[in-house]
């Protein structure tokens, strides 16, 4: 299988590589079916539909890895996962990317945020000083088995921090061996254009978040800017949330889904999603 590197390498020019977010096995499997170059386990997406609860620091390492295997073992594509801070110091820095890189996941993502982190989309964030995520980003660089397990260093600094100390903090992580840089956040296409020249030589990861604070911009506009790589983490959730809750409406309201029908993905489908053909076809050689 072609690998995450190997991908980035050999990506046409004026092209990035478009990740859906994934947080649950329905959207792994249906995610997996469309031919994407990689797939991103979103921490918002994973901690609300495995615990219900926000990305605030609360879901575990142990939460976390198990997640991550069973969505690296359902999947062809590769996954880039988030590991928020590593989930704690320097020893668990390194516990954490052995567990990811063990679990199956080709990148793991890990900021600079202090320890609880929140969403980088949400206010109050908090960073650690840059040298000490240097610290971190070299542990995960001496941690992983092998170099084709990506390092994808995050900072969080552009909202408290400004814009200047968020690309000083990229070229630090850069210096230390992270593979792909993430500067989380900025605020308009001029910031990400000056991220882009500022921080060229490594690839870069733009976050697109629907009503969030960085501007969603078309492909190849990222790439004309010089992102390497654009993840959409949220766009399925939000996607299956407003579904659910139209047919739950409709079912309160009415006490029927009849009229929602042709809006529902077909139960015979799902079951082919779902893996159902191989059963069938284990109960036609061995049931009796």
């Amino acid at each position: 299988m072609t690998t995450l590197r190997q991908r980035l390498q050999q990506r046409p020019a004026g092209t990035v590589l478009v990740a859906p977010g994934i947080y649950d096995m329905v959207s792994v499997k249906i995610a997996d079916r469309f031919g994407f170059d990689l797939l991103y386990m979103t921490g918002f997406g994973t901690v609300a539909s495995h615990l219900g609860l926000p990305d605030a620091g609360i879901a575990s390492y142990r939460d976390m890895v198990d997640r991550v295997t069973v969505m690296a073992g359902g999947a062809r594509t590769p996954i880039v996962a988030d590991g928020d801070t590593g989930y704690g110091g320097l020893l668990n820095v390194q516990y954490t990317v052995r567990g990811y890189e063990k679990a199956g996941a080709a990148a793991i993502q890990l900021e600079d945020q202090e320890f609880p982190k929140k969403c980088g989309h949400t206010p109050g964030r908090r960073v650690i000083p840059a040298e000490d995520m240097v610290e971190k980003i070299k542990v995960a660089v001496e941690s992983r088995a092998s170099a084709d397990f990506l390092i994808v260093a995050r900072t969080d600094a552009r909202t408290s921090l400004g814009l200047e100390e968020a690309i000083r903090r990229g070229k630090m992580f850069a210096a230390a061996g992270a593979d792909i840089l993430f500067v989380e956040s900025p605020e308009s296409e001029k910031e990400m254009a000056t991220i882009c020249k500022e921080l060229a030589g490594k690839p870069l990861l733009a976050n697109m978040v629907e009503g969030g604070r960085t501007p969603v911009l078309p492909p190849g506009r990222l790439a004309e800017l010089g992102y390497a790589m654009a993840i959409y983490p949220v766009a399925g959730l939000l996607a299956a949330a407003a579904a659910l809750e139209a047919t739950y409406r409709e079912l309160r309201e009415s006490g029927t889904t009849l009229r929602m029908r042709d809006r529902l993905y077909p139960f015979e489908q799902m079951t082919k999603v779902m893996g159902f053909e191989a059963v069938w076809e284990f109960d036609r050689q061995h049931a009796r």
